[in-house]
């Protein structure tokens, strides 16, 4: 999921509880600017929508998620508390996380509790981990995924545009890992952490500086922290997604519809990701069958990425007509 100010998301994705083979009807309000249909080799492809772990994996544990009560924070949210966690979400917006809460906990039987929570001020971060701490215990799963962006030409940021995404992505994140890490290292208990960032992050991208910059911080600060709280019993990992689709996304990041198709030209599995396959691969690294995976950096973008870097991969627009064409023109070709 991709945000802007004041929705707690996650950068660098786009998030969609679309099915495949469903044709989708990408809108911005409620105008429909086109419709979309999976590429052909969508079809290998096919998104399993269930938790892959057993029911009790999270049994006893306690999760507490940040930007928790929407897109894929309440997708993760959702698969923690049906594999058994007790969870703790937060972020900005009370009344939607209250929601969010009382609906997860509807379905899946297991309590989750709101916190309301502005992780720009590292005083309400202070008193939102004691709450934490107070209602459910300490976390034994952390993931930061609140967020912030806009797409926007840097020549027209201001230094509040810069500041304010700054302070969500990087500085929030640091704020809730060091607050609820040294109440862990106190009390002697480890905790697996997730960040989700974005595919952009160690490439930079233009037009989203902002949210490039504070994502590729907030990977060095969990690579760093893996290498150094280990000895605390802690884990750090990371989940760059790719195209996910989530409400409120593309209005902000594509707000007139022109990128949409374009987007699944180029990914190689011909589609976007789900918020549930984002969700099952968020809670195994969380998990204990992962508890040898730490400082890892996990692309999932259905091979965007690779597509995208490949100096000839455009190439797969050539007919076969043409390459015919081009094979006998190679092959007429003399010396170097």
């Amino acid at each position: 999921m991709l945000h802007i100010v004041g929705i707690q998301k996650t950068l660098g994705t786009w998030t969609s509880c679309g099915h495949v083979h469903l044709q989708r009807f990408f809108s911005h309000g409620t105008k429909t600017l086109y419709q979309s249909i999976d590429a052909p080799q969508s079809k290998f492809f096919l998104p399993l929508l269930k938790p892959m772990l057993p029911p009790n994996t999270f049994q006893g544990k306690v999760a507490f998620v940040t930007g928790g009560g929407t897109g894929l924070g309440k997708a993760m949210t959702t698969f923690l508390s049906s594999l058994g966690a007790q969870c703790v979400i937060a972020s900005r917006n009370i009344d939607v996380l209250k929601a969010t809460a009382e609906e997860i906990s509807s379905k899946t039987g297991n309590k989750v509790h709101a916190i309301r929570c502005d992780i720009r001020d590292p005083d309400m971060v202070h008193n939102t981990v004691l709450e934490l701490i107070k209602v459910a215990g300490h976390p034994d799963v952390v993931i930061n995924n609140a967020a912030g962006n806009f797409v926007s030409p840097s020549e027209r940021l201001s230094p509040n545009a810069w500041k304010t995404i700054t302070d969500i992505v990087l500085n929030g994140t640091a704020y809730v890992t060091l607050e609820i890490g040294k109440q862990l290292i106190k009390a002697q208990k480890g905790a697996a952490f997730l960040a989700i960032t974005t595919v952009y992050a160690e490439s930079g991208s233009g037009f989203v500086m902002p949210s490039s910059s504070a994502k590729s911080g907030v990977e060095a600060m969990n690579k760093s922290l893996a290498a150094e709280w280990g000895r605390y019993g802690m884990r750090f990992n990371i989940i760059q997604p790719g195209p996910i689709k989530t409400k409120g996304a593309f209005s902000r990041l594509d707000p007139t519809g022109r990128f949409e198709k374009e987007m699944i030209e180029r990914i190689p599995c011909g589609r976007l990701g789900t918020m549930e396959e984002l969700a099952n691969l968020a809670t195994f690294l969380c998990s204990d069958y992962a508890s040898w995976i730490n400082g890892a950096v996990i692309r999932f973008d259905g091979g965007e990425e690779v597509f995208l870097s490949g100096e000839f991969n455009s190439l797969k627009k050539v007919t076969k007509e043409e390459w015919d064409i081009m094979e006998g023109l190679i092959r007429k070709t003399k010396g170097s």
